[in-house]
């Protein structure tokens, strides 16, 4: 059972969420706040709390300063922020903040879902439309300088999955999982395959097997 606060100030829309919430059998709403300061209260009380599903704006306490307070003192209250702000600037604010997901208020009731059992289970999730603007965004840059020639480069099917899984935004121990094998496989294999494509980072490995038609 995933236990999920709600923190919206907007009546209406806190409704809509919680109606939509409500018809999956693995999620109970245990508490609805209409800013920060009441989501700590519940906590404070007792309020069992996976998953706090936070407007970013709110008064007194917004969802990135809530996720902060979150992150020292009820580690285990994963933050998924909805906000109509699609500026990466706020993304990766609310991220460092400690947020372990971001949505936008246009996302879709399936994804809003799968969101929260996502963040509940693995680790941290940001929706479909802003992974898509972030990728076109890393695609248009210029091609990174490297003196490897890619008709040279020969991944193995393990590989080509592992890059593609990576490209998914798994962790190495969900890739691990995923595939039967242990995390430190998963890590020698990615090293290995940065080495070799000549890149220096698991993004820059990504961009070049898309870039190349690998994945």
């Amino acid at each position: 059972m995933i236990h999920i606060i709600l923190a919206e100030d907007h009546h209406i829309v806190r409704g809509g969420i919680r109606s939509l919430l409500e018809k999956e059998k693995n999620f109970s709403i245990t508490g609805e706040a209409s800013n920060g300061e009441d989501v700590l209260n519940l906590l404070e009380r007792g309020v069992k709390a996976n998953i706090v599903l936070a407007d970013m704006n709110m008064p007194q306490i917004g969802g990135i300063e809530l996720a902060e307070k979150l992150k020292t003192n009820y580690p285990e209250a994963k933050v998924i922020i909805l906000s109509a702000m699609d500026n990466e600037k706020y993304v990766l604010k609310a991220f460092k903040a400690g947020a372990k997901g971001y949505l936008l208020k246009s996302v879709s009731p399936d994804e809003l879902v799968f969101a929260i059992k996502h963040t509940h289970h693995f680790t941290q999730y940001i929706c479909s439309d802003l992974s898509r603007r972030f990728l076109n965004r890393l695609l248009a840059l210029p091609d990174p300088v490297t003196h490897k020639n890619v008709q040279n480069i020969d991944f193995s099917n393990r590989e080509i999955e592992i890059i593609s899984l990576l490209g998914e935004g798994f962790t190495n121990q969900e890739i691990a999982d995923k595939l039967f094998t242990s995390k430190r496989t998963i890590e020698n294999q990615r090293q290995a395959m940065i080495d070799k494509s000549g890149t220096r980072n698991t993004i820059a490995l990504v961009r070049f097997a898309m870039l190349n038609a690998i994945i």
